[in-house]
């Protein structure tokens, strides 16, 4: 006769969860933080509230599946699709800060996260990825007045 397996408590999920909560708090103490008030009903500390309290709830359903056993198992970390994304990150901020552009900035993002996950047409992403960041753009700077960073691409636009 066999005895049932007794499911161990996941560690690295527990883990998680932790860092989904602590997560949840640094946003929420942020938002607590902010010194803005809305005449209108909702205003800007609306949605830092819902993602925290979104993060929460996935921290204590992460926690609890954890202590159950009940996390499936994970995959070999790779480290290529990570590096991809770390670095159109890094670029993405190089771009802004050298006044290269908002537009050029998303399109390398998009671009090499789409590699990241895969994808192997790099000059058609980098287009998407321009396409998306012109919309993107014209949605925030000219719709909704906001400013976003500037190159020579939008200085063309603006003008």
């Amino acid at each position: 006769m066999t005895t049932p397996n007794p499911r161990r408590v996941d560690k690295p999920g527990l883990l998680i969860a932790l860092a989904l909560l602590v997560l949840a708090g640094l946003i929420w103490q942020d938002m607590s933080s902010l010194q803005l008030s809305s005449v209108y009903g909702l205003g800007p500390k609306a949605m830092p509230m819902v993602v925290s309290i979104g993060l929460a709830i996935l921290a204590v359903g992460n926690a609890v599946s954890a202590f159950r056993g009940e996390l499936p198992e994970r995959e070999s970390l790779r480290w290529t699709p990570i590096l991809l994304i770390i670095g159109g990150l890094a670029l993405l901020i190089a771009f802004v800060e050298f006044n290269v552009g908002f537009i050029p900035a998303t399109a390398v993002l998009f671009a090499c996260t789409s590699a990241a996950f895969g994808r192997r047409a790099f000059i058609i992403d980098l287009v998407i990825g321009l396409v998306a960041g012109l919309v993107i753009y014209l949605l925030f700077a000219k719709l909704l007045t906001l400013s976003l960073p500037m190159g020579p691409l939008e200085r063309l636009i603006g003008a």
